[in-house]
């Protein structure tokens, strides 16, 4: 391979690496369940590329195998994650809503 495409290669899996940092400092600090949902899928995806990038940088094929089996778990990981979070949000709405309910009838 030519030097400057795995100097690139390289630099590119720096900055990858650099991102999935800043993703899960925003998972971390996230003021919503939403926005620590979409950093957790926002880092699955980034280590996605930087394997995708590994992979040819590398010459080893099994890589590629890797990256989608990752891909499947890092989707599944997301849909039970986001699940969660709606049942969650259901029952904290439906508990609001009793108390709104209990204290409209203290005040009749």
């Amino acid at each position: 391979m030519n030097g400057y495409v795995e100097w690139f290669l390289i630099v590119v899996t720096g900055i990858l690496l650099v991102l999935v940092f800043a993703c899960f400092i925003r998972a971390i600090i996230g003021p919503t369940i939403a926005d620590r949902i979409v950093s957790i899928n926002m880092i699955g995806t980034i280590i996605i590329m930087i394997i995708a990038v590994l992979t040819v940088l590398m010459k080893e094929a099994w890589l590629a195998d890797i990256s989608a089996i990752y891909a499947m778990i890092s989707f599944l990981a997301v849909v039970v994650l986001t699940k969660i979070y709606i049942g969650v949000y259901r029952e904290a709405k439906a508990n609001k809503l009793n108390k709104e309910r209990k204290s409209s009838r203290k005040k009749v």
